[in-house]
């Protein structure tokens, strides 16, 4: 029994029952994904009960809006992982797709495959939608899990995987793939297999996520911060430039896609920024502003240190700049290379902004919270990774998924292909 093994040991049983799932053909993930999806419905009332349960110690314990606000698993939530389930399942299976193909030489083929990474450690803070969104992409991609959640989603974290457990016991791959982890003390535990987890994806604040890669040698996907600009450019077009900041900023505010700048051209500062702070005043955001933005509308002085903060919360800054350089300038310095944006009409400078702003993310004329697995069509995501290697900005499927080469031959020898009498080879590509 698991129970009964030491940490070390149960992930280890993970490692070893992995196979199982990553060698499963696509039929078989796919029914997994709709038991798992019938089992929170069937289970949802004592999910439910325990998420309520971990918002009143929470809020008990003075903590604040922006985890309270992940913490939260709401109706809308659970329809979200329920419809990111589905359309998960209904993807084109990433395993064992052919990525390259080439003939070598006559009767000596290889092919590059895709295959899954194997163990996937996922350590979180108060995001218990985030453990649904993950479960269901390793299914799909055949790599088995292993999470540890914040003790402030306990209870939540411990009704979802016991739900999940229990519908994947009733399928043909079983439930060995997935374990729970819950103390600290496995956390530190995990962060040392490096031998049995092949990648880690931390999901949380800036120095939870940075903690996590400074105390592991396994492989880390995520990003250390959230620090999202929205720039409004000489030639944009007002009216949109206030709803997508509105969006940016309010739809979600504890997201790590949230802007937490928003950087305004100066020949529109003075038509712009009172028609922002008017939009804004309806969910009472509080605007940090530079000497110049405090001269055109009301708000709080800049103070050192502001332009490199993740507030999450509602509150933004605002700075004005003189040029479009300046403001990709800006970007570059206090970024965190995450998600940016630009308000333009202006092709010539919108197809600029794209290629100066070296972000895991670019947009133009929309809303930074549009960075998102689900959004993008991925199904779900197992998180946003700023960094350029293996996966960058939302990961899907395609993040979870490594290659092997597979080479075909008749009798071929390397000797061959050496010496005086050497055979050429054809390097044909096949696709």
């Amino acid at each position: 029994m698991l129970h009964s093994m030491t940490i070390r040991e149960q992930i280890h049983k993970v490692k070893e029952q992995s196979r199982k799932l990553s060698t499963s053909d696509d039929g078989q993930r796919r029914e997994l994904l709709g038991l798992i999806a019938e089992g929170l419905v069937r289970d949802w009332p004592l999910i439910q009960s325990a998420n309520e349960q971990d918002c009143q110690r929470a809020m008990k314990e003075g903590e604040s809006q922006a985890l309270l606000g992940r913490l939260s698993f709401t109706e809308d939530k659970r329809r979200s992982v329920l419809t990111g389930i589905t359309q998960v399942s209904l993807l084109p299976d990433p395993k064992g797709r052919v990525l390259e193909k080439r003939l070598l030489d006559e009767g000596l083929t290889l092919s590059r495959v895709s295959v899954p990474l194997g163990v996937i450690g996922m350590i979180f803070e108060a995001r218990p939608d985030a453990l649904v969104q993950i479960v269901s992409l390793c299914v799909k991609s055949g790599n088995a899990i292993i999470l540890k959640g914040g003790a402030e989603a306990l209870l939540t974290n411990r009704a979802l995987v016991s739900s999940i457990a229990r519908s994947a016991g009733a399928s043909s791959l079983g439930n060995g793939w997935l374990l729970l982890l819950e103390s600290h003390e496995d956390v530190e535990e995990m962060l040392s297999c490096r031998s049995d987890i092949d990648l880690v994806i931390p999901r949380g604040s800036n120095k939870f996520v940075q903690y996590v890669m400074d105390h592991t040698s396994i492989p880390v996907l995520g990003h250390s911060s959230g620090i999202c600009h929205l720039y409004v450019d000489k030639d944009a077009n007002l009216d949109m430039a206030v709803n997508c900041a509105f969006d940016a900023k309010t739809q979600y505010p504890a997201a790590c896609n949230a802007i937490e700048t928003i950087l305004v051209h100066s020949s529109v500062a003075a038509s712009f920024l009172p028609l922002l702070q008017k939009k804004f005043n309806e969910k009472k955001v509080v605007i940090h502003g530079d000497e110049r933005v405090c001269s055109f509308i009301r708000c709080l002085p800049y103070k050192e240190g502001d332009w490199g903060k993740e507030y999450l919360a509602l509150e933004c800054n605002v700075h004005i700049v003189d040029s479009y350089q300046m403001a990709v300038d800006h970007i570059a310095t206090y970024g965190s290379h995450h998600t940016d944006a630009i308000i333009t009409d202006n092709d010539a400078t919108a197809k600029a902004f794209l290629m100066d702003v070296d972000s895991a993310d670019v947009f133009v004329n929309c809303s930074t919270r549009f960075a998102d697995g689900y959004r993008f069509g991925l199904g779900a995501e197992v998180g946003i990774s700023t960094s350029k290697i293996h996966a960058r900005g939302p990961v899907g499927l395609s993040g979870l998924m490594s290659s092997k080469w597979l080479l075909y031959g008749k009798g071929n020898v390397v000797s061959s292909y050496v010496g005086d009498h050497a055979k050429t080879f054809i390097h044909k590509d096949l696709l």
